[in-house]
């Protein structure tokens, strides 16, 4: 009877261990440093038990943190949590132009969390589904599809929006930024990715 409890336990840690790695997203951030990603000012990113930690530097320049690896069709997911100061940073798509914001507008002075910015076009979707799903004090996960011209973006879980754009390039890296020019500071954890074909 002993060995058969065992079994059954070995058993049920292998259904759990499979169960966690159907959804096929692996960690594209390791929790120790930033390897296989590149940054242009490295006041703006630390990393500490796991999490990567965004502030603005003291000239508050802002800056991009790219992936070293490029993608074409893939989904991207990621924790965070807002901190201190104007959150206004992003998920960028495959260059430094086209983003999936997360926090404050600074144009239009409010929350656009899981909504596209396009240069030139500011915000070409506003709907209040992300704000609704949106927890401003505790941890958030955003996940963004993109296949082809098309994304789409989930908050907490909620089907946010889905946009078709005739400007995104075809491949490159995925990147999260400190916006410049205001002081703020946002944490992420658990970045993963999967490509898609």
């Amino acid at each position: 009877m002993k060995y058969l409890s065992t079994s059954l336990i070995l058993l049920a840690l292998l259904a759990t261990s499979c169960s966690r790695n159907h959804t096929g997203l692996e960690p594209i951030f390791n929790g120790k440093d930033l390897s296989g990603w590149s940054a242009n000012v490295d006041a703006c990113w630390q990393v500490k038990d796991g999490i990567l930690h965004a502030v603005n530097d003291p000239d508050q320049k802002g800056d991009i943190l790219q992936t070293e690896k490029s993608y074409k069709n893939f989904i991207v997911q990621a924790d965070f949590k807002f901190g201190s100061g104007r959150i206004d940073t992003g998920i960028f798509l495959r260059d430094t132009k086209e983003q999936i914001q997360i926090g404050e507008s600074g144009s239009l002075k409010r929350d656009m969390t899981a909504l596209p910015y396009i240069p030139g076009k500011g915000y070409p979707i506003q709907v209040e589904t992300g704000t609704k799903a949106l927890k401003l004090d505790d941890w958030n996960t955003i996940k963004v599809q993109v296949i082809g011209n098309s994304y789409t973006t989930w908050l907490n879980g909620t089907e946010v929006m889905t946009y078709e754009s005739e400007t995104i390039i075809p491949e490159g890296p995925i990147g999260i930024q400190v916006h410049p020019k205001r002081e703020m500071s946002v944490d992420f954890r658990n970045i993963l990715a999967q490509e898609l074909e």
